[in-house]
């Protein structure tokens, strides 16, 4: 019987912790690597994950290479089979923290924060050190970032014969809104 409610409790605390911590199932991921001249090179994913521990300040934020969408078929086939590899490396993930923010003092007013934390991408970790904009809503938090981030630091492959058509970092957006 006390094996029993030993569990019981501590299946509850496990529910009662996850409770604590705001999540998005549909953040945005935009991301542009075009240059002028050329087709535009544009992608989305809005199936980003997004969770935030208020407690610890920790941001995870998981995106699956394959839910990004172009206009052309035959540029989103090459992303994924020739550039990202999303059979090998099916996702990309942050695991960091927002510094020096408290969810409970969210305001109206929109207010910068510094995420820092590990991006990992095709196999390969960086950390990073990005702006993030926060702001309260009627739905929760609103979090928003726009960061550049460099193919060669994740040793992502441009081919010679078409370096000259693709830009040699990528205009990152994210949005989510955390509840």
């Amino acid at each position: 019987m006390k094996n029993i409610t030993y569990l019981l409790l501590v299946v509850i605390s496990q529910v009662s912790t996850a409770q604590n911590k705001m999540i998005a199932t549909s953040g945005q991921i935009i991301f542009e690597a075009s240059v002028p001249f050329f087709e535009p090179i544009k992608a989305t994913d809005s199936k980003v994950m997004v969770t935030y521990d208020p407690k610890t300040q920790m941001l995870e934020c998981v995106s699956y290479i394959r839910n990004f969408n172009f206009e052309l078929p035959l540029m989103q086939r090459q992303f994924n089979e020739n550039y990202m590899e999303s059979n090998r490396y099916p996702k990309a993930v942050f695991k960091g923290k927002i510094e020096n923010f408290v969810s409970a003092n969210a305001d109206l007013i929109p207010k910068e924060y510094t995420l820092t934390g590990k991006m990992q991408l095709h196999g390969k970790s960086k950390i990073i050190s990005v702006k993030a904009i926060i702001q309260k809503n009627a739905n929760g938090i609103l979090l928003t970032s726009h960061f550049i981030l460099d193919p060669t630091d994740f040793k992502i492959e441009i081919p010679s014969t078409i370096a000259g058509k693709i830009a040699k970092t990528v205009t990152t957006n994210l949005a989510a809104n955390l509840r």
